[in-house]
């Protein structure tokens, strides 16, 4: 569909919409990628890999302050993921029924009270009572940031805004230790959960006032446990789907587990120190930036998966760099390094936009199906990086590559996506 046939189908579904029942949000009329839609984009999207590393510079002082051995607090992050990987495959068929924004709304206000009563926390199982409760509210605005995209662009258009997306999504995970480590020291752990709590409100307030409802209702779809289960299925199912949301299951996995890994390597073998090792995840940050802004001009220019191919190949490259440099050097480490995390910043972004561009009707269950792929493989390479090593460097190395190969094997099975009006 072209871009101002899809305007103007929206326009005309709001407009009946809005004639129907005035208290109707209605979605934008516009394809156009502004910068406050970018921001809201980008927040929604990084809003859960905030609340997750922004923690790790006060298991300290948390651990001192709960009265339990800092070894414990992994359980704040394990309850997180699981809660968070189960919850988006809830959220995102909602989201087809529902619409997008009392998904959103309600998701931000329960990551909100979440983050209060992990403030509060004075046991243990309060903390990871509070940890279970955000990961509910932020999974759906994470799930749902690639659904509202897939409701407002298409083609290159959406391949150009999922990237810009990313380049929010590298930033989080990559200053947020920075921030965490900030605010423990100057406010103590507790101030940690609040500003996540002011994140969420504001976030939540950007969105009601900039973008609101975003999937027509002509466009909603009854749901049932028992569709929900079919339409998951049938997702599976689908060659269209299955072979590049693999793909990027696999590359996403393959940055979880570099974050996961990368303090042993770092902090254990060659000696960094925690504030060496937080500089160090921001700069890597600045290697996405340049993939993300990179990926969709030369996708414009060459096509979508053949980018795509090129960035699993060199990401790739990074983890055979990683296996074969030796274990003390730094230099090797942080140059396999920068290879892979390019090669991840063209491929993730250009294909996720081939696995949603088929499903505008079911891109929130697409979407969460995608997002609990990812958060498997995360779980299950950080598995395979943490055995027990003398060579972590090279362990890392070789889930990366072994991820990148299998990836690229699923991704030379796509066909190239039809482009939109076409």
């Amino acid at each position: 569909m072209p871009a101002d046939a899809g305007a103007n189908a929206i326009t005309a579904a709001n407009a009946a919409a809005t004639a129907a029942s005035p208290a109707t949000p209605t979605a934008p009329t516009t394809r156009t990628l502004t910068g406050s839609t970018l921001a809201m984009l980008g927040g929604l999207a990084a809003l859960g890999a905030l609340a997750t590393n922004i923690i790790l510079p006060a298991f300290p002082a948390m651990g001192a302050s709960l009265g339990v051995p800092v070894a414990e607090l992994g359980a704040a992050l394990s309850s997180f993921f699981l809660a968070f990987a189960i919850g988006q495959l809830v959220a995102g068929p909602l989201s087809d029924r529902w619409g997008r924004q009392p998904l959103v709304l309600g998701g931000l206000a329960v990551f909100i009270a979440g983050s209060l009563i992990c403030a509060a926390a004075d046991t243990l199982g309060m903390l990871i009572a509070g940890r279970v409760v955000q990961a509910f509210g932020v999974c759906a605005a994470s799930v749902l940031s690639r659904a509202i995209a897939r409701d407002l662009f298409d083609g290159a258009a959406l391949a150009r805004a999922l990237a810009l997306t990313m380049v929010a999504m590298a930033a989080a995970p990559g200053f947020s230790p920075l921030i965490g480590s900030a605010l423990d020291s100057r406010l103590g752990w507790r101030s940690v959960f609040v500003a996540l709590a002011v994140a969420g409100a504001a976030l939540a307030l950007h969105y009601r006032l900039s973008t609101g409802e975003t999937h027509a209702p002509d466009r909603r779809q009854a749901v049932s446990m028992g569709k929900v289960l079919r339409g998951y299925l049938a997702l599976l199912a689908d060659r269209r789907f299955i072979l590049s949301a693999g793909a990027v299951g696999l590359m996403t996995g393959n940055t979880f587990t570099f974050f996961a890994a990368a303090p042993r390597v770092l902090m254990g073998k060659l000696g960094l120190s925690s504030l060496a090792l937080g500089l160090f995840f921001a700069i890597t940050v600045f290697v996405v930036f340049a993939a993300g802004f990179l990926a969709p001009r030369l996708a414009k220019a060459r096509g979508l998966r053949a980018v795509a191919l090129s960035g699993i190949v060199i990401a790739a490259a990074g983890g055979a760099a990683l296996m074969a440099v030796p274990g003390t050097s730094l230099a090797g480490f942080v140059g396999g390094i920068a290879v892979f995390l390019f090669g991840m910043g063209l491929v993730n972004p250009l294909a996720t936009a081939m696995t949603l561009q088929p499903f505008g009707r079911e891109a929130g269950a697409a979407s969460a199906l995608l997002g609990f792929l990812q958060m498997f493989c995360a779980a299950l390479g950080t598995a395979l990086a943490s055995l027990p090593s003398d060579a972590p460097a090279r362990l890392l190395g070789m889930v990366i590559a072994t991820a990148s190969v299998l990836g690229l094997l699923l991704f030379l099975q796509t066909r190239s996506p039809v482009k939109a009006g076409q």
